[in-house]
């Protein structure tokens, strides 16, 4: 049967995550991690210049060693990375016979889940996945995404995170507080953060919020 992964986005924040190997493309791997705050340790007999720098700076773990089962204890997500397929193997049989969660870079079978390609504006997240069929697809749709949604997004994103609070504070009645972010994102709030005349941006959502207040009280 033909797999689908379910899409699902997962909080790192100080999770064990091991990544075996210490190349170019688990570089990439470790680097990703970190953003998402996660704890990662290294297992790779050879690390590149820039993980280097990340272990001598406490950024990551490492261990100068080939990948034994006993480097999964404790461990959230473990990825192997290496260009050799038994390794490979051994790091995904090894992981799903403890329910850890694992990927094997560009190969899929190995897998038990697979990371899309990503589109990030602040705390505004686009997962772009073709099931591990065509990467190649995912990142090209990524590029024309990221032309599309840029860091306005964010903006606007810090701009409703600091209204919601009082928002929701002030009003009660769910249906009011959801046309008030359907306003928000329906008017030119976006267009003015785009331009940069942030502090319009801020008036206009202030309008917005004061106008569904007056039609509650009227």
């Amino acid at each position: 049967m033909e797999r689908k992964y379910y899409p699902v986005c997962i909080d790192l924040t100080g999770k064990r995550c091991l990544v075996v190997g210490g190349g170019k493309v688990a570089e990439r791997k470790v680097l990703g991690l970190i953003h998402y705050g996660a704890a990662v340790k290294v297992i790779s007999g050879t690390l590149t210049e820039q993980l280097e720098t990340l272990y001598r700076g406490k950024s990551i773990g490492y261990e100068k060693n080939t990948f034994h089962k006993k480097y999964l204890e404790g461990v959230f997500l473990v990825i192997g990375a290496t260009n050799d397929p038994a390794v490979n193997k051994e790091v995904s049989d090894s992981a799903q016979k403890r329910g850890i969660l694992v990927n094997i870079v560009d190969t899929p079978a190995l897998c038990t889940y697979i990371t899309p390609a990503v589109v990030e504006s602040g705390d505004l997240s686009i997962g772009i996945s073709t099931n591990g069929k065509c990467p190649a697809l995912a990142a090209n749709i990524r590029k024309k995404m990221e032309e599309r949604y840029g860091d306005e997004y964010g903006e606007f994103l810090n701009l409703v995170g600091e209204l919601r609070e009082s928002v929701l504070k002030k009003v009660a009645n769910p249906e009011k507080r959801k046309k008030i972010f359907e306003n928000m994102v329906n008017s030119e709030i976006l267009t003015l953060l785009r331009d940069k005349r942030k502090d319009e941006a801020r008036k206009r959502a202030g309008v917005i919020i004061g106008s569904e207040l007056e039609e509650r009280s009227a």
